[in-house]
């Protein structure tokens, strides 16, 4: 499946602000780049750079006035996220060096908390670990919170969205790998595109790792769908916001299209 997608922001500026962008899509794994195009209107340079987790950043200086920030992407995905029924949880001694950080509580995702920990031991109990585990906190996750703007914050964490029971994509991941981690099972978060997405915005879901790979999960969804482009993996929304801004710029725009095409 080959998916084009395109962002366009729009600011107004009162002072320089220095901007961080996580913005281009990953080279590194199962998806071909065939596009990736970033434009800043006044013309601006924009510093290209690989973070601790090898995503593509983009570092900028926005100047007074309106900015305007446009993203084109042409990517060959999946049409349909790889699923195993039968992988296993991998005993912590098995992990590979790169999982073992995606096991720890983070800034958004508060795994260690008795919250947490007792819900996941009830969604899980008596399922088969490994995928089974991770299907049945999608789908708790799925009929038990709502998907809404304007409910959460960007302070928000996965207790937070637990105790209030609603929230956008980014809260659905945040909860859903903290009860992961609070179960031993690595969970990273994922930022990008989806096709089909019911509103105009980008993405955020999460991926586990189980029966020695990442596999994709998203508990917006009633069955994880494929058509996505990955523009980065962290811990959480820290490590993966599109936009770092350094001030206080207005957003006064912001238009998402993702479509398929030829």
């Amino acid at each position: 499946m080959k998916l084009k997608a395109s962002a366009c922001f729009v600011y107004q500026i009162e002072y320089p602000t220095p901007i961080i962008a996580v913005l281009s899509p990953r080279k590194d794994i199962n998806q071909h780049v065939v596009a990736d195009v970033m434009t800043v209107t006044p013309s601006i340079e924009i510093f290209h750079y690989t973070d601790n987790f090898g995503n593509a950043c983009q570092r900028m200086l926005f100047e007074k006035g309106e900015v305007e920030l446009k993203i084109e992407n042409i990517v060959i995905v999946d049409s349909e996220v790889e699923r195993n029924v039968l992988a296993e949880y991998v005993l912590i001694e098995d992990l590979p060096f790169e999982a073992i950080q995606f096991l720890l509580p983070s800034r958004y995702c508060h795994s260690d908390t008795q919250e947490i920990i007792q819900l996941a031991s009830e969604i899980t109990k008596n399922i088969e670990i490994g995928n089974d585990q991770v299907l049945a906190i999608c789908n708790w996750i799925y009929e038990n919170i709502s998907y809404q703007y304007g409910f959460s914050f960007y302070t928000s964490n996965s207790n937070d969205i637990l105790k209030n029971k609603v929230g956008v994509c980014r809260d659905f991941a945040h909860l859903a790998m903290a009860l992961c981690r609070s179960i031993n099972i690595p969970a990273r978060m994922v930022v990008g595109f989806l096709k089909d997405l019911p509103y105009s915005d980008l993405h955020a879901w999460f991926e586990v790792f189980i029966g020695g790979k990442w596999f994709t999960f998203d508990a917006v969804q009633e069955k994880t769908l494929g058509g996505r482009i990955v523009l980065a993996y962290g811990r959480d929304a820290n490590d993966v916001a599109f936009i770092t801004q350094f001030g206080n710029p207005l957003l006064k725009e912001m238009r998402v299209i993702v479509e398929e095409v030829q």
